[in-house]
């Protein structure tokens, strides 16, 4: 670590007449930098986080640095040059700005919640009964606004098991059985920041989706 020299504090003191304690300076060095945050006139700086955990709840400590830019030329043009560079980045488009046909991995890992409405439309759409939907394709769960009613039922009880309504027989074939019916999340979901996507499968060609999903003989889960 550097030494720092209190010179310019005390000259601060003399000048000003405020006083000025060497030992509220930090001048522990800037690392693990977690957030940089600019505005108009101000960059904020977030490092140094720790965390202490306990049984019950984590105790995170993070340490700040906030400036006034706009008073330091070096400052302004630092960041002009990152305003430059957005500006030759604004129209790069993600890789995965589309989902690849037949694709699915959203529709196994993932539990889509489904709404009182939501299990309205899937029961319009497959002609059954708003209850009879709720029985047989949605695992209840009473929420504490009583929106939320559930999620979708998967094949089996295997959180990472196909959706019950997931139509095709292997990955680059797969398709939404009642996709005009489907739930909000599902409805929803962006492939853009998705880390799940099936990077072997192709991103053109035509895909050609099979028969909709049809409702099988009633079966109550326990």
């Amino acid at each position: 670590m550097e030494t720092i020299d209190l010179t310019a504090l005390r000259a601060f003191t003399r000048e000003t007449g405020q006083p000025t304690h060497p030992e509220l300076l930090d001048a522990r060095p800037m690392e693990h930098v977690k957030e940089i945050e600019i505005t108009e006139e101000f960059i904020t700086i977030t490092y140094n986080e720790s965390t202490t955990r306990y049984y019950n709840v984590n105790e995170t400590v993070n340490r700040e640095w906030v400036y006034k830019y706009n008073d330091d030329p070096e400052f302004v043009k630092a960041i002009a040059k990152v305003i430059d560079l957005s500006r030759k980045h604004l129209k790069d488009l993600p890789e995965n700005l589309a989902c690849p046909p037949g694709c699915a991995e959203c529709c196994s890992g993932y539990e889509p919640f489904v709404s009182k409405a939501d299990v309205q439309r899937i029961a319009d759409h497959l002609g059954m009964s708003y209850q009879d939907v709720l029985d047989e394709y949605i695992v209840q769960r009473p929420s504490a606004d009583g929106f939320h009613v559930g999620w979708v039922r998967k094949v089996t009880d295997d959180i990472a098991d196909n959706c019950v309504f997931l139509m095709g027989g292997k990955s680059g074939k797969y398709y939404c059985g009642i996709y005009e019916g489907r739930p909000h999340d599902c409805r929803d979901f962006t492939p853009i920041g998705c880390q799940d996507v099936d990077t072997d499968l192709p991103r053109g060609g035509n895909f050609k989706v099979g028969p909709a999903f049809q409702p099988k003989r009633r079966r109550r889960h326990r």
